[in-house]
């Protein structure tokens, strides 16, 4: 990615393995540019909000995926065919979260910054 200076978080990777910590920062982002509303259905964005919208979300995918997409024009659009792509992973890290919380002791770790940082990886 050789934009990658000019990205406000990290792309979508092509695996979907931060799926879901992209689609809040995209909601984050779109919404402190006032372009939240692009991805709602029955959305009555104009030409141009659409279109900087799209171009935002084009710029934080996996080069491959923006291949893939070529085609599409519309930023909701875009944002339902990632969602019909990645959601099922909701279904694949909930439980894998819930056992990692289960199974996470104190006593395993030989730091507390370790534990913190694995504790924090659960949570997110």
């Amino acid at each position: 990615m050789a934009n990658i200076e000019n990205q406000k978080f990290i792309a979508l990777d092509i695996s979907g393995k931060n799926y879901l910590s992209w689609v809040l920062d995209v909601k984050l982002h779109l919404s402190a540019k006032k372009l939240r509303h692009t991805i709602d259905e029955d959305n009555t964005a104009s030409n141009e909000e659409r279109v900087t919208a799209l171009i935002f979300r084009r710029h934080h995918i996996d080069d491959d995926l923006k291949y893939e997409y070529l085609t599409i024009e519309n930023p909701l659009e875009l944002w339902q065919n990632l969602n019909d792509r990645f959601e099922h992973l909701k279904a694949v890290v909930l439980p894998k979260a819930l056992n990692d919380w289960s199974q996470l002791r104190f006593q395993d770790f030989k730091t507390v910054s370790e534990y913190n940082s694995t504790l924090f990886k659960i949570v997110s």
